[in-house]
């Protein structure tokens, strides 16, 4: 009977080792690779309590979820030979588990050749283009973002690693400690040149205005004056006209008139006049 007992506990015993065996559990965000004698035979991607069999497979977990790989800064010269540092960043996912089991093997693996394909494909591309373009934020920057991004999906799809790459950036373009200075000299230099451009054309340009103004003015005043005399002599014309029609109506009092006007300014600041006592003027004088 006892013998009975050790047999049954021990049947326990291999049951539960058996059944732990054969359980793994998927939780969310993970593939789970179920692997017989090392070779990737299927993936589990629902999250829950799965079966395997026992002793014959076991499983490896790889992560279901987007990735981020800081590629480390690398030194690229450009299309006009001029040494820069570059620091990118890739998003990546595993869309095939059981390729990247059988070629990459490990997260680390996976990296590793990212790696590679992103500094081949950034130092050819950006090979291609002038400095000035790499470091503006234009839209000729986004598409050399687009066309790496492409060139090293299409490079790890040849490959079938099981990756997909969502998007490659260039997150940072710097120039070596030795060219620093002086590229900001030059570009300080530059832009001084540029300003005194700018200013030499303003001046001009500010004489130009200036003479026309003044020139438009000259010519404003001089039709004014002209205009303004003619008009003067136009009125005094009219008022002469009109003086003689006046005039030509009663001659007598025209002379008496004239006459007066004559006293007016010849007595105005009460001077001796000495006239003979016969004189036309005398006598009006005198009111004879």
């Amino acid at each position: 009977m006892k013998n009975k007992l050790w047999i049954f506990i021990g049947a326990i015993v291999v049951l539960l080792i058996v059944g732990a065996g054969s359980m793994f559990i998927v939780k969310e965000g993970e593939y789970k690779v179920v692997l017989r004698f090392g070779e990737a035979i299927r993936t589990v991607k629902e999250p829950g309590l799965k079966f395997k069999v026992p002793f014959i497979e076991n499983t490896t977990t790889l992560p279901k979820y987007q990735m981020t790989f800081e590629s480390n800064p690398g030194q690229i010269l450009t299309k006009d030979k001029k040494p820069i540092l570059v620091d990118n960043y890739t998003i990546w996912r595993i869309n095939n588990p059981e390729k990247y089991i059988r070629t990459l093997h490990t997260v680390s693996g996976g990296a590793m050749r990212i790696e590679e394909a992103v500094y081949n494909s950034v130092r050819r591309k950006l090979s291609e283009v002038d400095y000035d373009v790499i470091i503006s934020e234009n839209t000729a920057r986004g598409n050399i973002n687009d066309e790496i991004t492409a060139d090293v999906s299409a490079a790890l799809d040849r490959g079938e690693y099981g990756i997909e790459i969502v998007d490659v950036r260039i997150k940072r373009t710097d120039l070596p400690e030795s060219n620093k200075q002086s590229v900001y000299n030059r570009m300080i230099s530059d832009r001084q040149s540029m300003a005194a451009r700018y200013l030499s054309e303003g001046d001009e340009e500010s004489r130009i205005v200036r003479s026309k103004a003044d020139r438009t003015a000259v010519e404003l005043l001089a039709q004014a004056e002209a205009d303004a005399k003619k008009i003067v002599a136009e009125g005094e014309q009219e008022a002469a006209r009109i003086y003689n029609i006046s005039y030509g109506k009663d001659p007598a009092f025209y002379n008496l008139y004239r006459t007066l006007e004559s006293y007016v300014v010849t007595l105005a600041n009460e001077p001796v006049i000495m006239l003979p006592i016969e004189s036309p003027y005398a006598k009006i004088l005198m009111g004879e």
